[in-house]
């Protein structure tokens, strides 16, 4: 699938090899031309990326990305090497992450597993098993547990109903099923949300959500909210919103990494890698739209240096 609302499009003029020249030279002997490395690396698609790191070893012997491990540090350096990952890769290498060692990042299993499209949760199932040699459900599973660890498993089967003529009649009965289980009842039936949020088609979902408001007097997060917590309360929510607003949800989540005292960088950085080719553009409104933010002056904000330069440009200019 093309996605055009991102920042990042193919380089018109582009060149691997003279992109890969220039880049060896950025990097070559003393000091390190950091300038030259996010200019090139920020302006080229992912597949032209990997077509430069194929020019580079060919011209060089040398990997680009060991190359670049060794001359950049910090935050810019985890951005730099993140835009270099082929974007499945990039998703499934986070959720590795996300669940390895000590402790489980659940922040990260919610935002991609609730986010992603059944294709693309299809292909990053395939490049984990195929990168790791494991079973990325089986990692899951031996992370997580209860209802949390339930939701997950239905969305990593990515068998979500595709969008097509609404039944009315089942919008009804979905909205029916959720009041009852949830606002209606003495405790909460989970397993009816998990089965209706997890299978059923986002256009579907959209009209259970209206209907949902019409019989209950309160939108599907409200109850959510009130009838779940944790980790199975925020994956739910992520959900929701998905089936709301994809680019309404990284919005929210953009804004909440640099929201008050500090910035959670590896959240930044995930977002704007994994959307700069899909729907930046339309982050970027409903930013605007829903927190009276620009996302160009939130990063000028909260980072600064080439890391801040490096962002800046994957955000693609200022908003009107």
């Amino acid at each position: 699938m093309k996605y055009s609302r991102g920042t990042v499009k193919d380089f018109s003029g582009f060149d691997a090899r003279a992109d890969a020249e220039a880049l060896r030279k950025a990097m070559k002997g003393m000091g390190t031309d950091e300038e030259t490395v996010l200019k090139i690396l920020t302006s080229r698609s992912n597949a032209q990326r990997q077509e430069i790191a194929a020019a580079f070893k060919t011209l060089f012997g040398r990997d680009l990305v060991d190359d670049l491990k060794s001359e950049l540090t910090g935050k810019f350096e985890k951005l730099m090497v993140s835009l270099m990952k082929p974007a499945q890769l990039f998703d499934a290498y986070e959720l590795k992450h996300a669940i390895k060692g000590a402790g489980t990042n659940e922040k990260v299993l919610t935002e991609i597993l609730a986010s992603r499209t059944p294709a693309e949760l299809r292909s990053i199932k395939q490049v984990y098993q195929e990168e790791y040699e494991s079973d990325l459900e089986d990692k899951i599973t031996g992370e997580t547990s209860g209802f949390y660890q339930r939701m997950l498993v239905v969305l990593l089967q990515a068998n979500r109903d595709p969008d097509g003529r609404i039944d009315a009649g089942l919008v009804e009965q979905d909205a029916q099923v959720l009041f009852k289980a949830g606002e209606l009842k003495w405790g909460t039936d989970e397993e009816k949300f998990i089965t209706i949020l997890g299978t059923r088609s986002v256009s579907h979902l959209q009209k259970v959500f209206d209907k949902y408001m019409t019989i209950s007097g309160f939108q599907i997060e409200e109850t959510i909210d009130r009838e779940t917590s944790g980790d199975l309360e925020k994956l739910l929510l992520a959900v929701v919103k998905c089936v709301r607003n994809v680019p309404a949800y990284f919005a929210e989540c953009l804004f909440y990494s640099m929201k008050g005292a500090g910035t959670d960088d590896d959240t930044l950085i995930r977002i704007m890698v994994s959307r700069s080719e899909i729907d930046m553009l339309d982050i970027r409104r409903e930013l605007r739209k829903n927190f009276a933010k620009s996302l160009y002056q939130m990063i000028q904000k909260d980072t600064s240096g080439d890391y801040r330069k490096a962002l800046l440009l994957l955000c693609g200019g200022e908003d009107d």
